[in-house]
């Protein structure tokens, strides 16, 4: 069976998918106009931690939390869940304080999320990994 044809591989790519389009919905929303927020970081729900959510439901089901599978796909969705808060949240105010001691140079200061963007990607994740599987079976 082709890895592009099973729903396994598609679902978490559809959730990042449609996250990102969140995403830029959820901003269009607070501002009241349009803003290229996809594929860019930062933003309600975190589209790397919907991803990785996605995948880790998808190894759960395949292969049951048992497996070693499972195990990597948590440790890494803890990585990228850890990054998205703590490093890549520490990039932007490290970019704050270069902004200010070099004001002709302009960092982007929106790098990481905030725990409530996390934790809204892997409710987003869940919910939409669950109906795809609902809808797949």
């Amino acid at each position: 069976m082709s890895l592009l044809r099973t729903y396994l591989f598609l679902i978490p790519l559809l959730v990042l998918l449609l996250a990102e389009v969140t995403k830029a919905a959820v901003a269009r929303a607070r501002t009241g106009t349009w803003h290229d927020k996809i594929f860019h970081p930062g933003g309600m729900p975190s589209s790397h931690s919907a991803f990785v959510t996605s995948l880790l439901i998808i190894v759960e089901r395949k292969l049951s939390t048992e497996s070693i599978e499972f195990a990597i796909a948590f440790c890494f969705a803890c990585i990228v869940w850890y990054d998205a808060v703590m490093v890549r949240g520490m990039l932007g105010k490290q970019a704050e304080i270069l902004n200010h001691l070099q004001p002709w140079r302009h960092l982007r200061t929106r790098l990481g999320h905030s725990l409530p963007e996390v934790a809204g990607g892997i409710l987003f994740g869940a919910v939409v990994t669950w109906i795809g599987i609902a809808v797949s079976a």
